[in-house]
């Protein structure tokens, strides 16, 4: 149940930053942005929130995520719509920047969760 809501919580954070930068600033489609939203959920939650966070810090699993939302925004934002790879670049450092920022809290968040690489050192305190 904490992963439902954990994804739950990182979705609509991912969603209302990319709506705000892509959508407000680049006038990228909502379905696009949602589209967009579910694939960069699919890869960071897994990888960056469930693996690297808990092994590091933060501040490095919050840079991770700048570095993943632009690739997944560069790669396949222009399957949705204007090849321009160039404006797509630009739209994927700035949302990854602002995703990041939601990241950060988030995984103050999920540390306190037995989730992911957390469970081993949070179920010693539940027993």
């Amino acid at each position: 149940m904490e992963h439902v809501k954990a994804l739950a919580i990182k979705g609509l954070m991912t969603f209302v930053a990319l709506f705000v930068v892509l959508t407000l600033g680049f006038n990228i489609s909502v379905l696009t942005v949602l589209a967009i939203t579910i694939v960069l959920g699919a890869v960071s939650y897994p990888l960056g929130d469930l693996k690297l966070y808990p092994k590091t810090t933060n501040m490095i699993a919050t840079t991770a995520d700048i570095g993943i939302a632009f690739l997944v925004i560069a790669v396949i934002g222009p399957m949705f719509g204007s090849n321009d790879v160039s404006s797509w670049m630009s739209a994927g450092l700035l949302a990854g920047i602002v995703v990041a920022a939601g990241e950060f809290f988030f995984h103050n968040y999920i540390g306190n969760k037995p989730i992911g690489d957390n469970k081993r050192f949070r179920t010693s305190y539940h027993h």
